[in-house]
């Protein structure tokens, strides 16, 4: 059958739009990357820059693009979180579990509670919203993030005590889990609105976290013994891991329970194992890594669409100041003083407490359902991310200084290998 001029014209739309994506999203990676250089030499928090980056490229910016699919977000917002914790599992060695591992598990899950609780109680007092729904907001910007805590420490240049720079870093590894149990386990409420005994709810967590953390101990094992016995070339082991890991963190989640757990410690696993290129296989993963932060972040900020945020803006500054003020310095020193930090090293740790795209993530997690009505849960975290960004990223070098924590020398920000 004859090929007409409009069948014609149309697939040559459809690769002219294919084109233009490409050529779009290249742009987009190329200036972030040049932005990521401007904002280390102006000291900005440089996951602010691609936030705004994206939002430039959106409906309201220059760029012009509509983005409100939270379907797809969720999509790749998954991927790309699965790919950030697996690299940080795999940076997280034995020592700093040894050093570190009780008091990150404490902040990870009591800390995460205890912030959850504070400022779900800000929110249902601020604005009228009944508890249960308030405890949405509360859960949502509970977790530290991992890219945004890693990527302040490496730059601050600061001699921090070895066991207080583990905690950090361990913790923004395992409080997502427990972030985004507590966000379905709040909806399940809604939802059903039964009470919901002791120990359903604890048989919940469980089957979550310990069926995250078999899943992930025994992929890594099972991956660790493959690349010992099967001889792959360095390349190829690289994809291997990547792919493997991703399995992992998927037959998690359909077997509902903790994908994002598993993944952390399947890189655990890996990163422990001695293995042949096993320096390039981390080397790999550092820009894979930084690839994913670079499209979860522009991609959310094209979900924004800045005019609608404004509504959000006084009450986001608001709980924002609840978050950094009250809750997270409360949750770190209920955990952190039982393991003998100091109250110098506790403040700091409640400082460093950055949001970033973890909690954005899982406000999208009930607007997969319907996006109109929780178009404020999500524009609301938004706001509290982007203050955390801002106040905290900014002055992390301020505060260590204040504290009384040394600087470190150039060369140990060189060795953070951040961008």
């Amino acid at each position: 059958m004859p090929i007409g001029p409009e069948l014609f014209e149309l697939g040559h739309a459809r690769m002219t739009f294919a084109h233009e994506v490409i050529l779009g999203g290249a742009v987009l990676g190329v200036l972030s990357v040049l932005a990521g250089v401007l904002s280390r030499r102006l000291g900005a928090p440089v996951l602010l820059v691609f936030l705004a980056l994206g939002m430039l490229a959106g409906e309201d910016g220059p760029g012009g693009i509509p983005y409100r699919d939270f379907a797809s977000a969720y999509l790749v917002g998954s991927v790309a979180l699965a790919v950030i914790l697996l690299r940080g599992g795999l940076q997280t060695t034995p020592s700093m579990l040894r050093l570190a591992g009780w008091p990150a598990l404490a902040l990870a899950v009591v800390g995460v509670g205890v912030t959850a609780v504070c400022v779900g109680a800000a929110v249902s007092a601020l604005t009228g919203t009944p508890l249960m729904k308030a405890m949405l907001f509360g859960a949502a910007v509970a977790p530290t993030d991992a890219a945004a805590v890693a990527a302040v420490l490496g730059r601050a240049r600061v001699a921090l005590p070895e066991p207080l720079t583990a905690v950090l870093e361990v913790e923004s590894g395992l409080n997502d889990p427990m972030s985004i149990f507590l966000t379905v386990f709040v909806i399940h409420s809604i939802v059903d609105p039964a009470p919901i005994s002791l120990f359903s709810g604890t048989m919940l967590f469980l089957h979550e976290m310990i069926g995250g953390m078999l899943l992930g101990l025994g992929g890594g094992w099972l991956l660790a013994l493959a690349l010992r016995n099967l001889s792959l070339e360095v390349p190829t082991a690289m994809v291997f891991v990547l792919a493997v890991g991703l399995a992992v963190f998927g037959l998690a989640q359909v077997l509902g329970t903790s994908g994002f757990m598993a993944i952390y410690l399947l890189g655990i696993m890996i990163g422990a194992t001695r293995l042949p290129g096993q320096q390039a296989i981390a080397n790999f993963f550092d820009g894979v890594g930084w690839l994913a932060q670079i499209v979860l972040f522009l991609m959310l900020g094209l979900l924004v669409t800045p005019h609608d945020l404004v509504p959000f803006i006084p009450i986001g500054i608001a709980i924002a100041l609840v978050l950094i003020l009250v809750a997270r310095p409360l949750a770190t020193f209920a955990c952190l003083l039982p393991f003998r930090f100091n109250w110098r090293e506790s403040t700091f740790a409640s400082w460093v407490g950055l949001r970033g795209a973890a909690p954005i993530f899982i406000s999208f997690i009930p607007a997969l359902a319907d996006p109109v009505r929780d178009e404020k849960l999500f524009s609301g975290v938004f706001v509290v991310v982007v203050v955390s960004l801002v106040v905290q990223g900014w002055t992390i070098g301020a505060a260590a200084r204040l504290l009384g924590f040394a600087t470190a020398p150039h060369n140990a920000q060189a060795k953070a290998g951040v961008v």
